[in-house]
């Protein structure tokens, strides 16, 4: 069985290198075994070692496997992999901060060209904001509660999240939002609906979340319609 078994994961293995050949026979369960963790085995390694050289993988895996004396020690192989990994780090790291870059770039063109447009206002922090509707009522300190709606979208006008679209306003401590918000809605009297341009740093920064990719400028149409003071919650 253990010579089937290796046999079938191998030939399994050459099967992804070459997904015509007929040679493979999948009749016993040892066979079937075998092709089932080389497909598990392959799936995995493609995603790790895409220029993996299949003849010295098999080779080096028919060794190992068989208990044979390797060409190779393992303080050789340990380096190996070792060199490879930080290899592929370097390449990882790289392409991050290339991408890193260009959306900085983009956010700064956005920002520059929200800026530019007539009704936008610009605070210290950076934050923009445009008044679509202004309000008569009170505006809301950072220690209150407020209920809103609101839409926000990514620069390429992609909507990541709308209390519109679920019907359903939403009520939250304003000091336990992105410092965008906070900022944002105490600007606001309540009645008015407002555009955010939040930069990135008033945002999700470098890391993000879900839908919102890294270093993104957001924009938010927010309506303000209740305030909470914090008295009276208290």
């Amino acid at each position: 069985m253990k010579k089937t078994l290796i046999a079938a994961l191998v030939m399994s293995s050459v099967s992804f290198a070459h997904a015509d050949d007929s040679s493979v026979t999948l009749d016993s369960k040892e066979q079937k075994l075998g092709y089932s963790i080389g497909t598990m085995f392959g799936s995995r390694m493609a995603q790790d070692f895409s220029d993996l050289d299949m003849e010295t993988f098999i080779a080096g895996f028919k060794d190992s496997f068989s208990g044979k004396e390797g060409q190779m020690t393992l303080e050789e192989v340990s380096s190996t992999i070792q060199a490879y990994q930080q290899e592929q780090a370097a390449v990882a790291q790289a392409e991050q901060e290339k991408l890193a870059k260009e959306q900085a770039e983009k956010s700064s063109a956005w920002l520059s060209e929200k800026e530019a447009e007539d009704g936008v206002m610009k605070t210290e922090s950076g934050l923009l904001y445009k008044v679509i509707t202004e309000g008569s009522g009170d505006k809301p300190s950072a220690t209150d509660t407020v209920k809103v709606d609101y839409e926000g979208s990514l620069v390429d006008g992609t909507v990541f999240d709308s209390s519109y679209n679920r019907g359903e306003s939403i009520t939250f401590p304003l000091n336990q939002v992105i410092p965008g918000w906070t900022e944002g809605l105490q600007l606001m009297s309540v009645g008015s609906k407002y555009e955010l341009y939040i930069p990135s740093d008033l945002a999700y920064g470098p890391g993000g979340t879900g839908p919102i990719p890294p270093n993104s400028p957001l924009k938010f149409v927010v309506e303000l319609h209740e305030i909470e003071k914090a008295e009276a919650a208290e």
